[in-house]
């Protein structure tokens, strides 16, 4: 295709060098698992939104290598717009080059309205706001601008996203679960500057790749697939690592060639940033012995270490469950019963087909008795489970919210300047933290780990691919899962040990 596309476009519009990026080098694009999950949770939106108004025609032809036949999906479109098809999905249109699919293309009198389909949610009046709609009223203006250059009326324009207060029932309720938005006054501003806006992206297309500034566009709205593209080369640490400093910030620093930490001695930094330049550069470890002594006397036996893996569906698959809600489906827990005593371990998992919280409540609570300290990294996650689980099953309340009561956040040494080594690169994750106070074991080494899962991301892909898996396939995935998580918890353990060593 020599012209745009609605996604073409957009990234036109967020940077035109990641339109350039997108054609010319997309093999430069770093595209992750949870991202390929998002894709596919997009698609699975996309199908439910077809069934919001009734019966349907769907505009889809493949060519005999399976790429979607575009010339016959325009087809199929006009032969259905002059039959009165009312509902067409996929409506697709083409004008120089130039090509469109409309989500849903829905009959109004004499002319036809627009309903863009996303994958978002909608979250209250107030979080709508023209800027966070911006990227959506683009999208929606450049189909505008495509149909009405082929002559179609365009009457109406809206914006369907998922109903984040949408709670399911017995059944799916397509209309409940979504939210429409009419866009009609946000696309007019912005249906203006698509002409202009499509004659720029073609010079784009024309020439050689652009040089762009690094700017908040790398990461609003969307985070750019080729951020590492445009970086690469940059050695780490860099202003990029420094903690919680906002994007547009950094990039400010970046283009005014502060970009390594040599570079930001003098710069206006808190106290974390402070402590990370300066050990990088001294070479130096911030080790507070008393302060760590101190904490580790809060941590009594018998002593648990808890972690949980969730996953998100778009589609809400459990009743009593909402979009994009958090359903925990494993955890792992070791424990250890008094000081010197033996590790211990156990877990759970889902079964990739039924809802997996009822047994893994019951189990956890099993597992861990009322009014014992457990720990875990970054606790807010994991409490903010075990509330959900107790509403959830008010039987089992008092038990997992007792659980909750009593974790203690192993990650509060490293947040509170107890501890600070300049191998953990500015992060506090456990992932960057393990690896920094035991870098000769290779059995933490999450990158070591056998099967297919390495970090949470793919964890929560894969989990419900499970069901869909032959029985070897499912099998492997599922002991991936086992001990991706056992290591969660043993990492854990490892730095509770090496926090008392510091301590003494």
């Amino acid at each position: 295709m020599k012209g745009l596309s609605k996604s073409r476009y957009t990234a036109f519009c967020q940077c035109p060098k990641n339109l350039w990026l997108k054609v010319f080098k997309p093999e430069e694009a770093t595209v992750d698992e949870a991202l390929q999950a998002r894709f596919e949770q997009g698609n699975k939106v996309g199908d439910e939104a077809m069934k919001l108004f009734g019966e349907y025609k769907e505009a889809h032809a493949e060519k005999p290598d399976g790429s979607l036949d575009l010339a016959a999906m325009v087809e199929q479109t006009q032969q259905w717009m002059q039959q009165g098809v009312e509902n067409i999905c996929e409506a697709s249109f083409a004008l120089d080059g130039h090509y469109c699919a409309v989500d849903i293309l829905r009959k109004n009198g004499d002319g036809w309205d627009i309903y863009e389909v996303k994958s978002s949610t909608y979250k209250g009046d107030k979080e709508d706001t023209p800027k966070h709609l911006l990227v959506y009223t683009r999208d929606i203006a450049y189909q505008k601008w495509v149909l009405t250059q082929c002559g179609v009326k365009v009457k109406s324009c809206y914006l369907v996203r998922l109903n984040k207060f949408y709670v399911l029932g017995k059944e799916l309720d397509p209309k409940g679960l979504f939210h429409i938005k009419n866009m009609d006054d946000l696309v007019e501003n912005e249906y203006a500057k698509v002409k202009a806006n499509v004659s720029l992206a073609l010079k784009t297309l024309a020439g050689n790749e652009p040089d762009e500034p690094i700017a908040i566009h790398c990461h609003e709205p969307y985070d750019c697939s080729f951020f590492q593209y445009c970086t690469k080369g940059m050695e780490e640490p860099n202003v990029f690592n420094l903690y919680r400093m906002n994007f547009k910030k950094k990039c400010e620093l970046y283009n005014q060639g502060k970009i390594n930490f040599e570079d930001l001695v003098n710069e206006k930094l808190n106290e974390i940033q402070q402590m990370q330049v300066s050990t990088f550069l001294n070479n130096t470890q911030l080790v507070t012995p008393k302060e760590i002594g101190e904490f580790l006397k809060t941590l009594t036996y018998p002593l648990y270490f808890l972690d949980f893996e969730t996953m998100q569906t778009a589609i809400p698959e459990y009743e009593g469950t909402s979009p994009y809600q958090q359903i925990t489906f494993q955890y792992s827990l070791h424990w250890i019963e008094e000081e010197g005593g033996e590790l211990h371990h156990t877990d759970y998992l889902g079964d990739s087909v039924s809802d997996p919280r009822r047994k893994l409540a019951e189990k956890l609570c099993r597992d861990i008795p009322k009014g014992v300290c457990s720990t875990a990294y970054n606790k807010g996650f994991e409490c903010g489970r075990l509330r959900e689980l107790a509403k959830a099953y008010p039987d089992l309340a008092e038990h997992l919210n007792d659980i909750a009561d009593h974790i203690i956040d192993l990650i509060e040494p490293f947040r509170k300047k107890m501890v600070y080594l300049p191998e953990m690169n500015g992060s506090f994750s456990i992932k960057h933290v393990l690896p920094a106070l035991q870098p000769d074991d290779p059995e933490l080494n999450y990158k070591n780990l056998a099967g297919s899962v390495h970090n949470g991301g793919e964890a929560m892909t894969i989990y419900p691919r499970i069901a869909k898996m032959s029985q070897a396939e499912a099998d492997a995935a599922r002991q991936s899962l086992l001990e991706y998580c056992k290591l969660d918890t043993l990492a854990m353990v490892k730095v509770w040990e090496k926090l008392k060593e510091m301590a003494e």
